[in-house]
């Protein structure tokens, strides 16, 4: 069967990970209806953790791919979900990104435009999507940032 999602995200040259496994006392995703709602994804690529903190260890384009490897995570996470059927992806409904900074850093929305670029890319028009993008003094295990989101299911 042809996947469209899978493919355009080969396209874009890039690899889902496996869904990760919760951390602590949570699951990784509740479905409520049509409602996905995927927990926090934090920032890990292939060689572990990014960690760091933006306005001191980072830079903004360096958060922005901290965010974008959050992005593929909530992916992974939708992905699991739907039983590896992404095609029933109807929506990117809302992402609320946290981003682990410096108390001047004013760039968060910057660096969760990662993660909302990511999205767009892979699903076009259903990408487009509600968000908030908030500055934290700390995130677990030191990540630069952490992304939480909401999606519609068919």
């Amino acid at each position: 069967m042809h996947n469209p999602i899978e493919a355009r995200i080969g396209e874009l040259g890039l690899t889902l990970p496996d869904a990760p496994a919760p951390a602590a006392n949570y699951v990784p995703y509740v479905q409520s209806g049509a409602l996905l709602f995927v927990s926090g994804q934090i920032s890990a690529g292939p060689d572990g953790l990014i960690t760091g903190k933006l306005g001191a260890d980072l830079d903004v384009d360096a958060g922005a791919e901290a965010a974008r490897a959050c992005a593929l995570a909530l992916i992974a996470q939708v992905r699991a979900a739907c039983g590896g059927d992404l095609t029933r992806l109807r929506r990117v409904v809302k992402l609320t990104g946290f981003v682990n900074c410096t108390p001047d850093f004013t760039d968060q929305p910057k660096v969760v435009n990662g993660a909302s670029d990511l999205m767009v890319a892979v699903f076009g028009g259903a990408g487009r999507h509600a968000r908030a993008a908030v500055g934290a003094p700390s995130l677990p295990l030191g990540v630069a940032v952490e992304i939480e989101g909401v999606f519609e299911l068919a």
